[in-house]
């Protein structure tokens, strides 16, 4: 009977693949002073998967970065206000030069990695914080809809 039991059980959680389609990511827009304050600059992780290294990468706002064969730009970044539960979110422009490799375009959270990261066979990237005081408002609010381009 037990047998018979195992047998009628159905298999869950066991799903193909399915293919994403690229995404399209609004440009940043202004902040809810309420949600996100901007900040002028972020930290960065790069972990050299084929070397096992990492490494720190500091941007300010339009500022990009080039670690191998990779190109990181900052767009905009933002932390949460004292009064909310602590994150930073910084919208990324990563490029990889290899033919072939996916690149990144969206918000990147420091509090959610897997929300949005770069997946690269060789890379991973990750913010780690927004740094800096207060910068001015240049358009940031974060949105739960990360892109990524070259899929």
């Amino acid at each position: 009977m037990l047998r018979a039991l195992v047998l009628a059980v159905p298999v869950v959680g066991v799903m193909a693949p399915r293919a994403r389609a690229a995404q399209t990511v609004a440009p940043p827009t202004l902040p809810d002073p309420d949600t996100w304050l901007a900040r002028p600059g972020a930290e960065l992780r790069v972990l050299d998967k084929v070397g096992a290294q990492a490494t720190p990468v500091v941007l300010t706002v339009g500022q990009g970065s080039t670690y191998h064969s990779l190109t990181v730009t900052l767009r905009a970044c933002a932390v949460r206000p004292p009064e909310l539960p602590p994150d930073s979110a910084a919208f990324l422009d990563i490029v990889d030069s290899h033919d072939g490799q996916p690149g990144f375009h969206g918000w990147m959270f420091a509090g959610e990695p897997q929300i949005a990261m770069l997946e690269n066979p060789l890379y991973d990237v990750h913010l780690l914080s927004c740094r800096g005081d207060a910068a001015p408002a240049q358009g940031v609010a974060p949105s739960a809809a990360p892109g990524r381009t070259g899929r």
